[in-house]
């Protein structure tokens, strides 16, 4: 039977006749397509849809409402949140009641459409939308200087000094010259203020396409009849000029957007779209990602994303992990080893077969966590778009004011301060700020594998000053290291882990793995078990039996057994375990023993990270008070607090203990961040005010966390802690500057010092500064130059 066709050209392909627009909405709910942007969850007795789409036409902060309004109430829409600096929407339905092509068409109502991410940032698409802004930027920008070139004698001729004649033609070519940047140019502000208007509010384009307007009609009424009531003055040049620059403003922006809240875009939409899949007979054909299944065998050329994860079944496979480990040094994945959906394979072509594909892998789960954090609406951005409203009616009431007070002074003045007051105080800035700061720090920490899954948490983590954290997989290693070796007396330390390699070697067990990753060295010289002093000979690994619970048995050939395990395998009583005292004291331990008895004790410890240290050291200088909350025994804890230099010690902790212990610091005063990786650490990291979770830890841990650190490394937390100092800085600087830049330009236009053009150019060049500033945090000090893996991984992603 033959599969199904592909995506929106296979299911538009269904259709006979000419496509409508109608059509378009129809891939929306194509069940495949719906895979990519859409999951099922469970909510109150009934299974509902949440979608992320991406908003085509959306330009500034006050388009989130209008998008909103369009969804919100709508049959069967539960929940819907907009957030204009990523242009997506966070949609919750009900696919019982609607279809999502139903929603997309009230959407498309109001000016705006929704597509999925994918279709959304593909090349195609955003090469459209460069090309239009590009031609009317040009055209604005010709006509402008075409405008000033014959508005040029108004400026050095006194009035009367110019025959009427020519008077008259060179403000009919201004006049010709204004007519395609206003049709034309200005069109995308014209078409989001009438989207406005049609829904009974008030946008940020609002004041500006009323500034547009009332200069050309102003300056028509002024060329056709210069003794009416509009006057003799015309401002063709301000007119031509202040479109030119807010279209710049518009272009820099949008150029800069993509650099910020593109940088998560750009992680997110990196797997590729068609796959090299082998065939029956050994050939290849080209499939689509959605047709992939579990167990499909790839071939992955050089520079392109691994689509799911698989299993290398070539000699071996070179690949960048950058966005799992945050390193950029490319591994080596050798025959049967794993290789993860989203890294890149960097050198030849590689044959892997698919274990997980979709949600299920790793990729699919920091996509999930990158779009939370992507759509998500911190306080300081609800407020801006709270206020953006209010704002605009006052700007449109200083505009009127201006106008009326100034025609009793000069009425030829009227017109050009209430268009200044119109334009300079757009608040887009002021919009802009606050997501434009913490889309950027996001996007740069994500490229170092630092996962932010709530924006806000950047404005909590600088208020913290203790930080808690959980000790097993956390500040220790996830495995257990050989830390001491006692013997018998009459045996060394060397011989008796000669002894124990052909046991310890024969297990997987991390007792086992720890103490023969310290025996290898020696396995060359393991002794014959019948004389440990004579020269070595290799025992088979069959005559190694593994008793579960307990330890592993060698028989030996000439009878006898040799024994590496519990204290019970090895019968060992409690007078001879207290005889080694606090060494084996509150430590898991192995004991070999053979046929003259006990011979070795291999004492274990869990090995504290190797920049755990320095972490910790790090956070005590920056201010920080820092505590060790563990379910483990005293002993093992206060050994890693001694070594870590921590004096707030909490040991044996249940998670109910734990939560009791945060939420008495947190009833003291404390802000209090908290680090774990374990499945019982989900409580207490919801409780926090800001938690951490590391990348190889538990996804219900992961789940309550605002930060995933995907390598691991405790380095990261410092790291993120600087950077969020850095946001917030940055971030008070953007609402200073935009705030005191439209208080200020109210009465300075009001006044008469700004001229339109003035105010145009201020508006735009408000926004770039506000967006330019952000950008310093796209890149973490000390962050290294992009290596060739990154290089590989950014072909795959344009």
């Amino acid at each position: 039977m033959p599969e199904p066709p592909d995506g929106l050209a296979g299911l538009l392909g269904q259709h006979r006749g000419p496509l409508t627009v109608d059509d378009d909405f129809l891939v929306l709910d194509d069940p495949l397509e719906q895979e990519d942007f859409s999951h099922a969850l469970e909510v109150d007795g009934r299974t509902l849809q949440e979608s992320i789409l991406m908003v085509q036409g959306m330009y500034c902060p006050a388009c989130t409402e209008t998008v909103e309004a369009a969804l919100a109430g709508r049959k069967g829409v539960v929940s819907v949140l907009v957030h204009a600096a990523t242009r997506r929407v966070t949609l919750r339905w009900d696919p019982a009641q609607t279809l999502l092509s139903e929603l997309a068409r009230d959407v498309g109502q109001t000016g705006y459409r929704l597509l999925p991410m994918r279709q959304a940032l593909s090349v195609e698409h955003r090469l459209a939308e460069t090309r239009l802004l590009m031609w009317r930027l040009f055209v604005a920008a010709f006509c402008t200087m075409q405008v000033m070139m014959y508005s040029w004698p108004f400026y050095i001729t006194e009035p009367g000094e110019i025959d009427p004649v020519y008077d008259q033609l060179l403000r009919m070519a201004n006049w010709m010259l204004s007519v395609p940047v206003v049709m034309f140019s200005s069109m995308p502000f014209f078409q989001s203020a009438w989207r406005d208007l049609k829904l009974g509010r008030i946008g940020m384009d609002m004041p500006v396409s009323v500034g547009i307007l009332v200069t050309f009609i102003a300056s028509t009424g002024a060329t056709f009849d210069p003794t009416g009531v509009w006057g003799h003055e015309i401002w063709f040049d301000s007119l031509t000029m202040f479109v030119f620059f807010l279209l710049g403003g518009r272009y820099l922006q949008s150029r800069l957007r993509d650099r910020t809240a593109g940088s998560l875009d750009a992680l997110m939409n990196r797997l590729p779209e068609q796959c090299e899949r082998q065939m029956a007979d050994g050939a290849f054909e080209i499939v689509s990602l959605k047709r992939l299944r579990v167990g499909d065998v790839l071939r992955v050329q050089a520079g392109q994303a691994f689509p799911g994860d698989a299993t290398v079944l070539g000699d071996s496979a070179t690949v960048d992990e950058a966005l799992l480990t945050g390193e950029s040094q490319p591994v080596t994945r050798l025959r049967g080893q794993s290789v993860v959906a989203g890294s890149y394979n960097l050198a030849g072509s590689a044959l892997v077969r698919i274990d997980k594909i979709g949600r299920d892998t790793r990729f699919g789960q920091i996509v999930s966590l990158m779009e939370q954090a992507s759509t998500e609406k911190p306080d300081l951005v609800k407020l801006a778009d709270r206020i953006a409203g209010p704002f605009l009616i006052l700007v449109l009431l200083s505009a009127g004011f201006g106008a009326w007070y100034w025609w009793q002074i000069d009425p030829a003045l009227a017109v050009p301060i209430a268009v200044a007051v119109l334009v300079a105080t757009c608040p887009c800035a002021l919009a802009l700020s606050t997501p434009s700061a913490m889309l950027a720090s996001a996007g740069a920490l994500a490229q170092r594998g630092i996962l932010v899954r709530r924006l806000l948490a950047f404005e909590a983590l600088c208020k913290i000053d203790t930080v808690v954290f959980d000790k097993t997989g956390t500040l220790t290693q996830d495995r257990v290291v050989l830390r001491e070796v006692i013997v018998r007396p009459g045996l060394e330390r060397e011989q008796a882990l000669r002894m124990a390699w052909p046991l310890a070697s024969a297990s997987l067990h991390p007792v086992s793995r720890a103490i023969a990753v310290q025996a290898q060295p020696l396995a060359s010289n393991a002794p014959n078990p019948s004389d440990p002093g004579s020269a070595p000979v290799a025992e088979p690994v069959d005559l190694v039996q593994e008793r579960p619970g307990s330890g592993l048995v060698l028989e030996r050939a000439g009878g006898g057994q040799w024994r590496l395990g519990s204290a019970d395998l090895c019968e060992l009583d409690e007078a001879h375990l207290l005889e080694q005292g606090r060494s084996v004291a509150d430590a898991p331990c192995a004991f070999l023993c053979d046929e003259h008895g006990w011979a070795a004790t291999f004492v274990m410890d869990e090995g504290v990270r190797a920049d755990a240290p320095a972490a910790v050291a790090e956070l005590r200088e920056m201010g920080f008070a820092v505590h060790l909350l563990s379910g483990d025994r005293l002993g093992a804890v206060q050994r890693v607090a001694q070594q870590l230099g921590i004096d707030q010690v909490v040991a044996g902790a249940s998670p109910e203990r734990k939560l009791e212990v945060v939420a008495a610091l947190q009833q003291q005063g404390a802000q209090i961040a908290m680090v774990g990786d374990g499945m019982n650490d989900g409580p207490v990291l919801a409780r926090a005010q800001v938690s951490f979770a590391l990348g190889h830890g538990a996804p219900l841990t992961q789940s309550q966390s605002d930060f995933v650190v995907q390598s691991g490394r405790l380095s990261e937390l410092v790291q993120t802690v600087r950077q969020a100092r850095r946001t917030l800085r940055i971030l008070k600087q953007n609402l200073c500057w935009a705030g005191g830049y439209n208080a200020s330009m109210v009465p300075l236009a009001i006044a008469g010092y700004v001229p339109p053009w003035l105010a145009g150019l201020g508006m735009a060049l408000s926004s770039f500064l506000v967006i330019g500033n952000a950008m310093r945090l796209s890149r973490l000090p000390g962050m290294p130059v992009p290596e060739p893996a990154a290089a590989a991984a950014a072909l795959s992603v344009r």
